[in-house]
């Protein structure tokens, strides 16, 4: 009796041809994801020095003194989340907030938008949550917070845009002048601050970003305003 293979010789080349550009596709995104952004010394130190920092499987966390509110931030794409503990220290100085930095999936939001659910359970105590989130983290933290906006009490967007329905009211977004081709996608107006010689990647501590021209001010002073500002729109809410 004939196998299907030797019935339909077609068919079975049509299927080997289809599984090896399969394995060639995804050959070539691990490589791509292996070569991401890596934290530079600057945020490195963050993490030796300040021993109240602690590490939980995919979380960072910088706890607040009795804090009761708590920001989840999401990594830009193919950034080493620890590259955000210099900005995340700054917002927790100013605003309170304990802050919860995630780690993603091959450093990439969109794999595991939903990462705030498991954040949530593991920290009862907290009672007010906020999302944050870098580029591609903060379109996947906006599209989280648009899907449980009744309890998702303001949103961080930080060379991003808001992706979803998420109210603009309740929405911060940052952004630098030499990263101003995000404003085509701006269509609302509330809650905009635009950083004079900021640029995208200077809200991490990760080195030059390709395609992203070099700022004008320092990263230090880019998070900075970044902080303070978040800070004083927390205090409006």
């Amino acid at each position: 009796m004939k196998s299907e293979e030797t019935k339909h010789p077609h068919r079975g080349r049509f299927l080997k041809i289809l599984l090896s550009v399969l394995i060639l596709t995804a050959g070539c995104f691990l490589i791509w994801t292996a070569d991401y952004y890596h934290a530079d010394d600057t945020a490195k130190a963050v993490l030796a020095q300040d021993a109240t920092i602690e590490r939980r499987g995919n979380l960072t966390i910088l706890p607040a003194d009795n804090a009761d509110a708590a920001l989840i931030f999401y990594p830009g794409a193919k950034v080493e989340a620890v590259s955000y503990l210099p900005l995340l220290e700054k917002i927790r100085t100013r605003t309170g907030l304990t802050c919860i930095l995630v780690r993603m999936p091959l450093n990439l939001a969109f794999f595991d938008i939903n990462a705030a659910d498991a954040v949530e359970k593991e920290f009862p105590q907290i009672t007010a949550w906020y999302m944050g989130g870098h580029s591609l983290g903060g379109a996947m933290a906006s599209a989280y917070a648009s899907m449980h906006a009744d309890r998702i009490r303001g949103l961080l967007l930080l060379g991003a845009y808001i992706y979803g329905s998420y109210p603009s009211a309740k929405t911060l977004t940052v952004y630098g002048t030499f990263n101003s081709d995000l404003e085509k996608n701006i269509t609302y107006t509330d809650n905009i601050v635009k950083i004079e010689g900021g640029n995208h990647a200077q809200f991490g501590n990760y080195g030059r970003q390709k395609g992203d021209p070099d700022a004008a001010i320092s990263a230090d002073q880019q998070q900075e305003i970044t902080a303070e500002a978040f800070a004083a729109f927390l205090a409006r809410q």
